[in-house]
């Protein structure tokens, strides 16, 4: 999710009085997710677990729109990004419009705690590692049979990829939603996962 270039979370969270830890619904909880834009690699990585697969992509939090302008542009249609900063969700509509596909890809300005996500199928997310946790429960809680998430930078805490693309910084993490458990839980898919690409393989 991004930070408000001009401090606009900041100010409200020093107004707000809010007492105890954070809660994710509230300012002071998103400041602690600075808006770093994907590089082309990260991207890419991201592409590559979520190529070809079918339905409803979104990314969480989508900063300036380049993974959902990229998965639209790979076939991985609708593509739909949730960001919270409206300097961020004008710039990614322009660069849409740049790129011809202003009709074909949406950008909504939209707290991603508030996203429904029962009817998407494939997850982006490059978040900072203090809301994963809470992120995890949601992910759970929400996504359908056969959702595949994909998380960037920093795997999530508890569930086991099933793939892993990259190195360092620019290493992706993707784990698959089952049905099991009670009461029709989702949990990750199998805690075998695949490390794809090395240092000499991605720079060559």
């Amino acid at each position: 999710m991004g930070a408000d270039a001009f401090g606009a979370p900041l100010a409200l969270a020093q107004r707000g009085g809010l007492g105890g830890g954070p809660h994710p619904h509230s300012p002071v909880f998103r400041v602690q997710v600075p808006y770093v834009g994907a590089s082309a690699r990260q991207v890419e990585h991201v592409l590559s677990l979520l190529r070809g697969r079918p339905g409803k992509t979104v990314d969480l939090g989508s900063g300036d729109g380049r993974i959902v302008l990229a998965a639209h542009r790979c076939g991985l249609r609708p593509a739909v990004g949730y960001e919270l900063n409206p300097w961020l969700v004008g710039l990614a509509r322009l660069r849409a419009w740049r790129a011809g596909c202003a009709g074909s890809v949406r950008y909504h300005r939209e707290d991603l705690w508030k996203v429904s996500l029962r009817d998407c199928h494939n997850v982006s997310v490059f978040l900072a590692p203090s809301v994963l946790p809470l992120l995890e429960d949601k992910l759970q809680a929400e996504l359908p049979a056969g959702a595949r998430v994909v998380s960037g930078r920093f795997p999530l805490p508890t569930w086991q990829p099933v793939a892993v693309v990259g190195e360092g910084l620019d290493r992706v993490w993707a784990y698959d939603i089952h049905r099991g458990g009670p009461a029709g839980q989702a949990v990750p898919g199998p805690s075998s996962a695949s490390v794809l690409g090395t240092p000499n393989s991605q720079n060559g």
